[in-house]
């Protein structure tokens, strides 16, 4: 039996809400039950950007059902770590006082490799290191159950444990969500259930990805002492250092990552998933290949394995994007294919948080409006066209092309670490000219018309 009393003043945008529970045995299938004739907005997935809508929503004064498959938020979601900071602190105002983060994040390495040689730029800015930070290191596992306790805090109804299948569509419009064997109406749906999103495939915003479209990112988390980790990596305090890899895929489209934790390190890859399958090769090789090179080595040497993880992340750029909203609902994070592979960063999280805010502000001004049509929720697309999201992705629509050429991820490497090796090796004979040393090899490894074609797609690219 459960006995439940609301009490809820609002005003401005502001309201108390207190709840009393007297006992409560009662199960979640129950709780559902209770709560599914009460809701203005079911949310659906519990990670960042499911978290963010919710909360704001919540905080609004909207009664929101913030659904995760998971039996505990955090516990399914998998990203590489570096948590680009502005948009949570627009929604949580220094959040970092309070969440688990690991590393405020100073530095940024890229380095290229070549069976056991690399190349590494390195660039740090302590200034990064002060309020308001521009990034932090985290595990998603702590991260996403922190967020969405700050959302439950503000008076969102948290439910997991329960899988969604499908939205319900009544004259193509989706008025709420079939879980199991139970109808849940609301009047709107936020689909913020992943990368296979079954709410945008089942409202028909867009088909599966395809497996150039997705790629397969697989991650370990390697425990390492505090102090090594800082000697290692050059770091003070909570300093931490992003490092992505260029050439440590076979060849493959992808890259590798590493983000320094407090006591670990976040080390992994991300291939597109054709590969796999053209290559028939095995999730966990790509980050074993990774560590054979020596600058890796070096960099876990000692450290135990304390995690490994596998997640699929949607690549497809800006073609890929199809429409995020229609009749009741809309699409934020990895169900719309907001992920963006800079080649020198991995964007996602904070897309994630981005466009849940801004899907939670078009929820709460249709709410106003009384009005939940496609022609309402068509200022979603506005917003996200005026916001970064949207317009980081169109300066970077051919940016997948690019990155895809197999060149970047062979002749290139090989190229730049070929011409250090002769640039510092000792030699009995006269040195030639900086220039005609380059030119030559630059021509013995790569011809000349595919140098002309990389150099202009790089311009169109970049």
């Amino acid at each position: 039996m459960l006995t439940i009393y609301h009490i809820r003043i609002t005003g401005q945008q502001r309201y108390l809400e207190l709840r009393l529970s007297v006992q409560c045995n009662i199960t979640m299938h129950e709780k559902v039950m209770y709560l599914a004739d009460k809701m203005d907005a079911i949310v659906v997935g519990a990670g960042l950007a499911g978290c963010a809508s919710a909360y704001l929503l919540a905080k609004s004064g909207l009664n929101v059902m913030l659904i995760e498959r998971a039996s505990r938020p955090g516990e399914k979601n998998v990203s590489g770590g570096l948590l680009l900071s502005s948009s949570l602190h627009t929604l949580i105002p220094n959040f970092w006082e309070h969440a688990p983060i690991e590393r405020v994040i100073t530095g940024f390495k890229i380095s290229l490799l070549h069976r056991r040689r690399s190349t590494t730029i390195d660039y740090r800015e302590p200034a990064l290191s002060t309020p308001p930070f521009n990034g932090f290191s985290v595990l998603r596992s702590k991260f996403d159950y922190w967020l969405s306790k700050q959302a439950e805090e503000v008076g969102v109804n948290l439910i997991p444990g329960i899988r969604v299948d499908t939205p319900i569509l009544k004259d193509g419009k989706v008025v709420g969500i079939h879980a199991g064997d139970e109808e849940i109406e609301a009047d709107v749906v936020i689909a913020a259930d992943g990368v296979n999103s079954k709410m945008a495939i089942g409202a028909g915003l867009r088909e599966d990805f395809t497996p150039s479209q997705v790629a397969l990112g697989v991650k370990e988390v390697i425990g390492l002492p505090r102090d090594v980790i800082e000697d290692r990596f050059g770091l003070v305090d909570t300093e931490g250092v992003a490092h992505l890899f260029l050439g440590s895929t076979r060849g493959n489209p992808g890259g590798g990552f590493l983000y320094t934790n407090l006591d670990s390190i976040s080390l992994g890859s991300v291939i597109h998933l054709s590969a796999f399958r053209k290559n028939m090769a095995k999730a966990k090789d790509s980050a074993d290949y990774l560590k054979t090179n020596p600058l890796v080595t070096r960099l876990i040497q000692g450290g135990q394995l304390l995690e490994y993880s596998a997640h699929l992340v949607p690549e497809a750029g800006y073609r890929g994007l199809s429409t995020f909203y229609t009749d009741g609902m809309l699409v934020t994070g990895d169900a719309a294919g907001f992920v963006l592979n800079l080649g020198f960063s991995f964007e996602g999280m904070n897309l994630a948080i981005e466009s849940g805010i801004l899907a939670a502000k078009t929820v709460i001004e249709a709410k106003q409006r009384g009005d939940f049509s496609k022609a309402s929720l068509k200022r979603y697309q506005k917003m996200l066209e005026a916001s970064y999201v949207i317009r980081n992705f169109k300066t970077f629509k051919n940016l997948p092309d690019l990155l895809t050429n197999p060149r970047i991820q062979t002749q290139y490497p090989w190229l730049i670490n070929s011409i250090l090796s002769d640039l510092y090796r000792s030699r009995t004979e006269a040195r030639p000219r900086l220039m005609q040393m380059m030119m030559c090899k630059v021509l013995s490894g790569i011809s000349l018309p595919h140098l002309l074609v990389d150099m202009l797609q790089a311009v169109r690219s970049i």
